[in-house]
């Protein structure tokens, strides 16, 4: 469930960047107060995640899906620029995202009631 918690606060987290710029440089009530929700939501969700995915791959994921959400949406909504070396970098971000999912080292931990019988079993003569 972690892993699905952090793609969720990954999206919130994409959400949030785009609801600080119209804020206006907080002078905003409802637009201000709908950017802290969504700050406040994408770190407890991120802090809910990190229960079972390592607090390095979780920080990193979900700066990373919020990094190319951020850049897709400035592309798509606001025409933002787009050159080789973004398309090279996002990328870079995606490929590093997946290989922090494959290789999450909670994935060949035995789970916590098999862990015991393990350790009894290496006990036994």
């Amino acid at each position: 469930m972690g892993w699905v918690t952090l793609v969720c606060a990954g999206l919130v987290e994409i959400a949030w960047s785009q609801s600080i710029k119209p804020t206006e440089s907080f002078t905003k009530p409802w637009p201000t107060l709908l950017c802290f929700v969504l700050g406040a939501a994408a770190v407890y969700l991120l802090s809910r995640a990190m229960d079972t995915v390592p607090v390095g791959t979780a920080y990193a994921v979900f700066t990373g899906i919020g990094a190319v959400g951020a850049i897709v949406l400035g592309v798509v909504v606001t025409k933002d620029p787009l050159s080789v070396g973004r398309v090279a970098a996002l990328a870079l971000i995606v490929g590093g995202v997946v290989l922090a999912h494959v290789t999450d080292p909670t994935k060949s931990r035995p789970a916590p009631e098999r862990q015991a019988t393990v350790a009894a079993k290496a006990i036994r003569p």
